[in-house]
Formats: structure tokens, C-alpha cells, sequence
């Protein structure tokens, strides 16, 4: 039996939506097999809110045969009734929207004004964009590349696509996963992050409704271990998309390239933000602090490493710590709340681990503490601003995913693209200058999958999302996403009719 958990009915209103368990397969929501039971907890008050039964191996077992069953059907299907079913999934989302944001905000802790204006419409902007792109699968153009044949491309569906989505995003990151893929014809099994499985399986309920097939997309929901390592490692699953920490990442290439599957990986991230002295700085002032704390800082694309130019330095410090300290940390169901907790009291406890570490060697300008009184039992920690920290240090080279911005001074453009690049990530980066010779070279040098110039963390269906070095390979959203989830295939047709073609002659007889 399911347990509804304390949420009430106004912070949880899809909350009957599953009451026959957590797992998604062949249309229908079933329970776990695996005999063990898990909580999504609501990070803001520690309240669980729902518990389920927990994916097993055979419940990852059913999704694969269910999405493989599902293929020769989707596959076959027009570009144009496969965009059709799209479009249609767009509008049940857009008519659904508020229990998505609703949902989304109670298991991540998201301010409620990020999951209505970020979450959710990016989610239905994203499938409406699928929607159009399904029609312009497009290979080389016919021509006659040898003389003697006429040469065309084909896209092609891979098959069954096995993805794991994070927590931070889990509706977004389930869409970019499941749109492209079933977009270019192919069936989904997608393991979202136990802790945060709500909106993904509000997704696949809202993709039935508009019509799509069952087994098209389908949700298992269970820990890395057991349902994500089964679900990599299947002999039937083609391809593997996975979006998650680059020490995880890692793990699943060794799984995923056992059975030599088609692997696209976007991994963890620690985006410089270069001011140059000649950038506006309260521009880059209000960016810094945005692109810092947005979804509480856990965002692989964060502002986590600000470079500032000398003569800019010590202000640009002290205007960030004091715009810090205007953001209202508060439940995330109220209206007046800009900053939610963390996903978890454990995740909380790492945020705090890295600054008290750093205060040995660097100077915590604001924050650095979680907050007392009514937020004392949630998992929230306060905007913080480190500065004074050396290059190679663990604050400025790892990967936090917290509300923590560490700011380090400058002196030459040479020296500011150098430290924007000196650490293994590539994901996102951001330039600020008044120069579009600054901006330009920024956007050449720096080593990253994107560049913002004068701004930094927005992102549009139509352009890609991936990284270089340790952030991974391959892209999300955007018509480049179908290099992921297509084959292709070279056809070559005879144009001659000659029996005894010239080139035969290296194998048998004389000209």
C-alpha cells in the first residue's frame, strides 16, 4: 500500500496519481520487487511525503521487454505521426502544469516561482520544440559521390535507450532524456533518482494520456546499484544516456561499454565566470549571484568559480555579499521565498564539509552556515561567498552543488582564461566584458560546451547541452541530440548494370 505521506493537498495535489505504486511499464504505474521501500522526503521540513516500493531486477526486466516490444511499432511510425503524438504531449503538460511545478517543488525543495517560470515551461517548450524536430531526421543529400553509384544516408532509431536522470532537475533531465530519443523513433527506460521520482512518472502518465503507445516510455524507479547497474548492463538495451556525477559517470562506462553500447554521458561541471575590467559590474554583480544560487546552487552549470579582473576585484566582493544577503531563504511554497534548502540534510551536511574545510585557507565574506529558528529542520544553508582561496584547492576544484561562489582576482586576460580552463570540467562558462574582442576570444579559449558572454545559466530547446575534458561527451536538446539516438546508415545503389564491374579485376583476372 502506498503511503501518502503528511503533504497536504495544496502543496501535493497529484498526489493520488500514485497510488498504484512507482514504476511506470507498459502504460500502466505498478510496485517494486525488490522488497525494499523508500521515502521521498520533502527537503524544506523533512516530512516524507510519499513512500513506495522500491525497482527490483525484474521490474527492470518487464520495462526493457515492454519498451522493446513497443519498437518496431514507434520506429516505424511517420515523422509525422510521431511529431503528432508530440505535439499532443506537449498540451496535456501545459494543461497539467501546475501539479508539475507543485510536485516538483515538494520533492527538490525549488522555490515554487522556479518550477512554474523554469521547470515546468522549459519542459513543455522542450517538447513542443520535439515535436517539430521528429519531421527533420535529414541525412547527406542523394549524389553520385563514386561516379558509378547513387549514395544516400539514412537516420535510423538505435532501439530500446536505457537513461538515468539526477535529482536536481528531475523533470527537465527526465525530458531531455526521454524527448530526442523517442522523437527519433526509438522506446525509453529511464531510471530517475530514487529520491525524486514524482514528476518523472507524472510525465510518462501525462505521455499515455495524449496518446502515445505503451512501452514508448516507460519509468522504473530504484536505486543505482541494483535497477540503474541492471538497467545499463541489459543485453536488449542499445544505448545508454546518463546524467550524473563524473565519478558515477565513470562507473557506468565500465557497465555500459561491457556490452558495447552507445554511451552519451553529461557529467559534473564547475563553470568559471570571467570578469574583465571593463565589464559592467552591476551586470555582472546580479549575474554572479543568479547563476551562483540558482535551484540552490545545484545546477552543474552554476557560477561556482568568479575570476574578476584586479581593478574590479575587491568591489565586485564586496556587492556580491551584500546582494547574498538580500536573498530570502523560506518555504518554497511561499511566495516571498527566493532560495529553498537542499535536496537533503546529507547534502547539506557535504555544502557545509567543503567551506569548513576552506576556512583554514580562505575568508568567508557572508553566509557559511545553515540558518536557525523555523528553518532549522529543513535542509537549507545559507548563500555563501568564499574568497582568498589558492587555485588548486579542493573549494576551487571540486564540484560542490550548493549555494557557495568562491571569488578569485586576476591580473592579465592571459591569466584569467588559464584559470577559467585549469580544472578537469568543461561543461559552462561565462565571459563579461564590454569588448567583443575580449568576448570573442573567451568564447575560442575557454574550454567549455558553452559560453554565456554577459550572462550566465540560460538555456533554449534549440541549442545543445553538453561539455569537454571530465563533464562528459555528447549533447542534450536541440537537433544535434539526434547524433546521440540515431544510427547512420549508408546506402549505395548500383547505377551501371554491368555485370563485371572494373574493380573486380583485383580479385579475379586482367583488365
Amino acid at each position: 500500500m502506498h503511503n501518502p505521506g503528511t503533504a497536504g493537498q495544496e502543496r501535493f495535489p497529484a498526489a493520488d496519481h500514485f497510488a498504484e505504486g512507482a514504476q511506470f511499464i507498459a502504460g500502466r504505474l505498478t510496485k517494486g520487487t525488490s522488497g525494499r521501500r523508500h521515502a521521498v522526503v520533502d527537503p524544506a521540513t523533512g516530512d516524507e511525503v510519499y513512500t513506495y516500493d522500491l525497482a527490483g531486477t525484474d521490474d527492470v526486466d518487464a520495462a526493457v521487454a515492454a519498451a522493446r516490444e513497443a519498437f518496431p511499432g514507434w520506429a516505424s511510425a511517420t515523422p509525422g505521426e510521431r511529431s503528432d503524438a508530440l505535439h499532443r504531449f506537449a498540451a496535456v503538460l501545459a494543461e497539467r502544469a501546475e501539479d508539475f511545478a507543485r510536485a516538483e517543488s515538494l520533492q527538490c525543495g525549488k522555490p515554487l516561482k522556479l518550477s512554474r517560470e523554469f521547470d515546468v515551461p522549459g519542459t513543455v517548450d522542450n517538447t513542443a520544440f520535439f515535436a517539430g524536430a521528429a519531421r527533420h531526421l535529414q541525412g547527406q543529400s542523394a549524389g553520385e559521390y563514386s561516379g558509378d553509384h547513387t549514395s544516400y544516408v539514412r537516420r535510423e532509431p538505435i532501439g530500446v535507450v536505457g537513461s538515468i536522470a539526477p535529482w536536481n532537475y528531475p523533470l527537465q533531465m527526465a525530458a531531455w532524456k526521454v524527448l530526442p530519443a523517442i522523437a527519433a523513433g526509438n522506446t525509453i527506460v529511464l531510471k530517475p533518482a530514487e529520491l525524486t521520482p514524482l514528476t518523472s512518472l507524472l510525465f510518462a502518465q501525462a505521455a499515455t494520456a495524449a496518446g502515445l503507445p505503451d512501452g514508448v516510455i516507460n519509468i522504473v524507479t530504484g536505486t543505482g546499484k541494483e535497477a540503474g547497474e541492471h538497467l545499463v548492463g541489459h543485453p536488449d538495451v542499445a544505448m545508454t544516456s546518463f546524467t550524473g556525477s563524473t565519478g558515477v559517470g565513470k562507473r557506468v562506462a565500465e557497465v555500459a561499454t561491457a556490452t558495447v553500447k552507445r554511451l552519451h554521458l553529461e557529467l559534473g561541471g564547475k563553470a568559471p565566470f570571467v570578469v574583465f575590467d571593463d565589464a559592467d559590474l552591476d551586470a555582472a554583480v546580479n549575474g554572479a549571484v543568479a547563476g551562483a544560487l540558482i535551484n540552490t546552487g545545484q545546477d552543474c552549470t552554476a557560477a561556482t568559480r568568479a575570476y574578476v579582473q584586479r581593478p574590479l576585484y575587491e568591489a565586485f566582493v564586496e556587492r556580491t555579499a551584500a546582494l547574498m544577503e538580500t536573498v530570502r531563504l523560506g518555504d518554497p511554497f511561499a511566495p516571498g521565498t527566493d532560495l529553498g534548502p537542499l535536496i537533503s540534510h546529507a547534502q547539506r551536511d557535504r555544502v557545509a564539509g567543503f567551506v569548513e574545510r576552506a576556512r583554514a585557507h580562505a575568508r568567508v565574506v557572508t553566509g557559511g552556515e545553515a540558518p536557525g529558528g523555523d528553518l532549522a529542520e529543513g535542509a537549507y544553508y545559507r548563500p555563501t561567498l568564499i574568497a582568498g582561496a589558492a587555485q588548486d584547492s579542493e573549494i576551487v576544484q571540486s564540484e560542490i552543488f550548493g549555494p557557495v561562489l568562491v571569488v578569485l582576482p586576476f591580473d592579465t586576460d592571459d591569466e584569467g582564461i588559464r584559470l577559467a580552463n585549469d580544472t578537469p570540467y568543461g561543461l559552462a562558462a561565462s565571459a563579461w566584458s564590454g569588448s567583443v574582442y575580449r568576448a570573442n576570444r573567451a568564447t575560442r579559449d575557454i574550454k567549455a560546451g558553452c559560453v554565456w558572454i554577459n550572462d550566465h545559466i540560460p538555456i533554449i530547446s534549440e541549442m545543445p547541452h553538453g561539455g569537454y575534458k571530465a563533464s562528459g561527451f555528447g549533447k542534450d536538446m536541440s537537433t544535434y541530440s539526434f547524433e546521440e539516438y540515431t544510427q547512420v546508415k549508408h546506402v549505395m545503389f548500383d547505377n551501371t548494370a554491368v555485370v563485371r564491374k572494373d574493380w573486380h579485376r583485383t580479385i579475379f583476372g586482367d583488365r
